[in-house]
């Protein structure tokens, strides 16, 4: 599973910083997301991010 967070943010041109604050989840939580090294991501984190950034958890979220 890989996320699309850093293309979802460019499209929007929202920073991670911005995200962060929309959100209330840490930049460093997000960085871990958008780096594609975080080995889980909790229903609540992810439904933050798809509220912030008006899509779907399989628009940040892909089988890769």
């Amino acid at each position: 599973m890989i996320t699309r967070l850093e293309a979802l943010l460019d499209e929007r041109g929202m920073t991670l910083a911005a995200l962060a604050d929309a959100t209330g989840v840490t930049v460093v939580n997000l960085s871990v997301l958008k780096n594609n090294r975080a080995k889980a991501i909790r229903f609540s984190t992810l439904t933050a991010i798809c509220d912030a950034l008006a899509c779907e958890p399989g628009d940040v979220l892909v089988l890769g």
